[in-house]
């Protein structure tokens, strides 16, 4: 979807998608965590199976690269 200015014309910023996380963007991984540190389940992260296993795994990595809490 575009969207036109007087002068230009913007391409919306695409969001990343799970799958293109990586475990060292914790910012990006933090939505998928709770304070506590649990990994949110799919009901409420809206992700497809693919990407809350990748995401599940990302989380993982990171907390044993201690990354992550």
């Amino acid at each position: 979807m575009y969207w036109f200015n007087k002068f230009t014309m913007n391409e919306p910023q695409k969001k990343k998608s799970a799958l293109e996380l990586n475990y060292t963007e914790t910012e990006a991984l933090n939505r998928f965590v709770t304070e506590t540190g649990k990994i949110l389940p799919r009901k409420f992260t809206g992700l497809t199976a693919a990407e809350q296993r990748h995401v599940k795994k990302s989380v993982k990595h990171a907390r044993n690269m201690l990354l992550m809490k």
